[in-house]
């Protein structure tokens, strides 16, 4: 399984119509892939007071590939969102089983 964290800073002017934007486009675009497992999405905190996270998993790099392209190692913003980003990243990591207790 393969975690994809994207990250946007958003200027704080934009953040909280970009919260809506957010959850009407960006969510239900990564949704409908197959490949897609889970979701979690974070906004601004007192250490990151411009960034939103989207933090999603997925079965496997095929996945991410049928989502994002043959560069799905780069961002991908849905169309319409784009206005509101000043700058983004994305990291990939392969996720690590934890014990069951």
């Amino acid at each position: 399984m393969i975690l994809r964290i994207f990250t946007a800073t958003i200027p704080n002017a934009l953040h909280k119509e970009f919260e809506a934007k957010f959850k009407e486009i960006s969510v239900p675009v990564v949704k409908n892939y197959k490949g897609f497992v889970s979701l979690e999405i974070a906004g601004p905190s007192q250490w990151n007071p411009e960034e939103f996270v989207m933090v999603s998993r997925w079965e496997n790099e095929e996945s991410l590939i049928a989502f994002a392209g043959v560069e799905w190692n780069q961002a991908h913003i849905p169309q319409g969102m784009e206005k509101y980003i000043t700058s983004c990243s994305v990291s990939h990591y392969n996720h690590i089983d934890l014990p069951k207790t």
